[in-house]
């Protein structure tokens, strides 16, 4: 059975856009439930309403890859939230659903492409971290229809896209 295992917003960015400075500080705040707004991404998180037709107004990480990756490397003294994307989830084959349209809850999604990972994630994971995540990065989404997100069970539903394919 598909689960939403955590929801986290962070407030300001440690990465993004900080290509030749030191990383943030920001830490990722752990929620119970999310506001998923349309067009714009999660109440409270630094992609809110970012730009126009953003790509990753949310993104979701798999918690299998999370697995395999601290096995991989043999770390584990990190959590999720490190990697910074915001819906960790466990039993959702998160690259099948890029080009897809989806529910999860109440919430529609369109997965636009795979949260690649970056030479961030060496530093804030562990050495290897990117190469180790690559195809594994997890999903960058926009959302379709808004709603609220809770962590619990997380029935995902294909939908048709508009185009009719």
């Amino acid at each position: 059975m598909a689960k939403l295992l955590a929801i986290y917003i962070s407030p300001n960015h440690n990465f993004f856009g900080h290509h030749g400075k030191e990383a943030g500080r920001a830490p990722m705040v752990l929620l119970d439930e999310a506001q998923c707004i349309a067009g714009a991404g999660i109440e409270g998180d630094r992609f809110f309403s970012w730009k126009d037709d953003y790509k990753g107004q949310i993104t979701f990480f798999a918690q299998e890859s999370y697995q395999a990756l601290c096995k991989r490397l043999k770390i584990d003294d990190r959590q999720p939230d490190v990697l910074r994307r915001n819906i960790i989830t466990q039993g959702i084959d998160l690259p099948s659903l890029i080009g897809r349209r989806f529910r999860i809850q109440d919430v529609v999604f369109e997965g636009s492409e795979e949260a690649k990972p970056c030479y961030w994630m060496n530093q804030a994971f562990g050495e290897g971290a990117e190469q180790a995540l690559s195809g594994q990065g997890g999903l960058r989404a926009r959302i379709l229809e808004g709603g609220t997100l809770r962590t619990g069970a997380a029935e995902l539903e294909l939908l048709e896209s508009d185009t009719g394919s």
